[in-house]
């Protein structure tokens, strides 16, 4: 077999990690025309397609995912190289690309990364979507890890690993005027208004068999999928919030909010989720142990 092309290995690389031909294009500056083609000729050597197309975007093949990973440990040695043999260590930088749900909790995010925050060498991408978006985008290897409350299904068909990070209590909260003094939970619950997660939530699952069991029916003030919208509707006293105590942390600290109660029974659990690799992030197994409680 003829020695491999670096060139067109990179022109490779660029367009996984892009996961679109004309964006790619335009970044390096050649017609796609041209992209392709070199892309073309890798395939011709490897002897098997590295890209399917799924819309306007390249996923990898099985085959892809293999050379996408020796094409980022290819590239991150040469960058290692000549930063080691020009005397500048410190710009060699690793990368995270981070996948967050949009809904998911802003402090939970914020806690997970900290031991990488402010560090030189290390620049942190954060990425949000949905479930469906997070999970093409990581089974393309354009995420390194996604952040969620819930772990994704999975078959004998997919390839990534759900690692639990945290378990938080859930708990009602509220202005302190709307909370007033020593008031029993079941009487709030079935006085106040209530902002509740939405019903595809396992928080509000939970929940409502907790009222069912008490025979309590809410005041439903509003329904949000969005923990940072949650976190504002308290704060405006539309009604009292069923959260976890992280993602009104601050307000909790100033005495904007009140903790009322923890609901029993209740919690929210945060997952890392990975790919299965041959060449992880070396960033990951860091983080990931690190932000187990």
């Amino acid at each position: 077999m003829a020695a491999l092309n670096y060139n067109h290995l990179r022109y490779f690389w660029a367009v996984a990690r892009e996961g679109n031909l004309t964006r790619t294009a335009q970044k390096l500056h050649v017609s796609q025309s041209a992209l392709s083609i070199q892309i073309r000729k890798l395939e011709q050597q490897v002897g098997h397609a590295l890209f399917e197309r799924s819309g306007k975007q390249l996923l990898l093949t099985e085959a892809g995912r293999i050379a996408m990973d020796h094409a980022e440990v290819i590239f991150a040695t040469g960058a290692e190289m000549l930063g080691t043999l020009s005397d500048r260590p410190d710009e060699r930088r690793q990368v995270l690309r981070v996948g967050a749900l949009a809904t998911l909790s802003r402090n939970f995010q914020i806690g997970f990364l900290r031991p990488l925050l402010g560090r030189e060498d290390v620049e942190i991408i954060v990425r949000s979507g949905t479930t469906r978006d997070l999970l093409q985008n990581l089974e393309a290897q354009r995420l390194d890890v996604l952040l969620m409350n819930i772990a994704p299904a999975r078959d004998a068909g997919t390839l990534w690993i759900s690692h639990p990070i945290a378990e938080q209590p859930v708990s009602l909260v509220g202005t302190p005027a709307r909370l007033g003094e020593d008031t029993a939970l079941e009487t709030l619950l079935a006085r106040e208004p209530l902002v509740l997660p939405t019903l595809e939530s396992s928080i509000r699952i939970g929940f409502d068999g907790l009222l069912d069991r008490l025979g309590i029916r809410p005041r439903i003030a509003a329904e949000v999928d969005d923990m940072a919208m949650m976190r504002l509707l308290a704060r405006e006293d539309v009604g009292l919030a069923v959260v976890p105590p992280i993602v009104v942390r601050d307000e909790l600290a100033s005495g904007l909010l009140v903790e009322a109660a923890q609901l029993p029974e209740l919690s929210e659990t945060f997952v890392a989720v990975t790919l299965s690799r041959r060449f992880p992030n070396p960033l990951l197994h860091m983080l990931i142990a690190s932000g187990h409680t």
